[in-house]
């Protein structure tokens, strides 16, 4: 039997955009959303990724219609619906905590709101079949939320959302409560489901991994300001600022000052040394020296490397890398080294140098 979900008015395909603009919300005389601009594409896994408290929750629920802001637009698919009540934003919510029904079975949660729609008994069933036999769990509609895994019960809350056909799908930090080994299955279920059903979602996290590996770009959130948005390897590999770059992947950062002009500038590093800065880099005002670990070596002084003394501080194994912190006058830089079956590890206290190619580094600025 061939089971399909009808995404938005029974047309699948039919993925809408979410135009969020001039936004700004208020708790009290608290500023917590500031001047929010955003485009996301149709069809587009759209991640809000940045620390506790910066408001990427709040945008979600604003545009689900749990938040109020005092100006602004949310406009999906031509539609402003920032006036409109939840229930009439054809919008489904996977919240953190799943809020599944304890007393009603697997079948009975995904049916829930579509009975609540009061929708044909034949068409509810359609589409709790439906629902459960996209997410897997068809063969456990009968159970009850206790007798389920935790990603069991996180793919109920899934298809008790898709069940509704809804135009976008939000994602409240869904794979919070799953272990490490979980959340990476769960994660490229969710992923591969998203692209069957080629629907718009958001996805709230904290856990730059989970955005960088399921989602097509990520707005990442600071104090309630959206600081950059780009696809992952475009956000690790130019950062806008210094809070970006340390958020998205570790970052070294070295403070320092520029000395010299044009051609001759160079960058002097608090109490290690100085290094050239490339002829074409742009380097703001107050900017400071942006390291990957990967992109440091050490011992090694190769052709157009430059290379600071330092000291071996600590180490730890990683499997597949050895990482060293290495202290280079005020600060210790972290360096990954492959890890070689009988190869020799370094021992802390040893001196040594690090060399890296100026073109590898960032100079970024808060």
């Amino acid at each position: 039997m061939n089971i399909e979900i009808r995404n938005d008015a029974g047309s699948r395909g039919a993925a809408r955009a979410v135009r969020i603009s001039d936004v700004n919300l208020y708790y009290g005389q608290q500023h917590v959303l500031k001047d929010i601009n955003l485009e996301i594409r149709p069809g587009e896994f759209f991640a809000f990724l940045g620390p506790s408290g910066c408001g990427k929750t709040t945008l979600l629920r604003l545009i689900a219609g749990f938040n109020h802001a005092r100006q602004g637009k949310v406009v999906i698919g031509g539609d402003d619906i920032l006036d409109m009540p939840p229930w009439k934003r054809e919008i489904g919510m996977v919240f953190q905590s799943y809020a599944l029904w304890p007393h009603m079975t697997v079948a009975q949660n995904v049916a829930f709101g579509l009975e609540e729609r009061r929708l044909r008994k034949a068409e509810v069933e359609r589409r709790v079949n439906a629902a459960l036999d996209l997410v897997g769990l068809k063969h456990l509609a009968e159970r009850r939320p206790a007798q389920l895994s935790g990603g069991q019960q996180q793919r109920v809350a899934l298809a008790r959302t898709i069940a509704i056909e809804p135009r976008v799908l939000l994602l409240d930090e869904p794979l919070s409560n799953l272990d490490a080994k979980m959340r990476v299955e769960v994660r490229r279920e969710l992923r591969e489901l998203q692209q069957r059903l080629h629907l718009t979602t958001i996805f709230v996290t904290h856990d730059q991994e989970e955005a960088n590996t399921v989602c097509d770009r990520i707005a990442v959130f600071n104090e309630g300001r959206i600081q950059q948005v780009g696809t992952p390897m475009g956000l690790y590999e130019k950062p806008a600022n210094l809070f970006v770059a340390n958020f998205l992947g570790t970052a070294n950062i070295l403070g320092g000052s520029v000395t010299g002009g044009g051609n001759s500038r160079r960058f002097d590093v608090s109490g290690a040394g100085s290094i050239p800065i490339p002829a074409h880099a742009d380097v703001p005002e107050g900017a400071k020296l942006v390291l990957r670990p990967q992109y440091v070596a050490i011992g090694v002084d190769e052709p157009g490397s430059v290379s600071l003394p330092g000291r071996i501080a600590h180490r730890e194994f990683l499997g597949a890398t050895v990482r060293y912190g290495v202290q280079v006058g005020t600060a210790t830089v972290l360096v990954d080294a492959p890890f070689h079956s009988g190869g020799s590890l370094l021992e802390a206290g040893r001196e040594t140098t690090i060399g890296f190619k100026p073109e590898s580094a960032l100079w970024l600025a808060d």
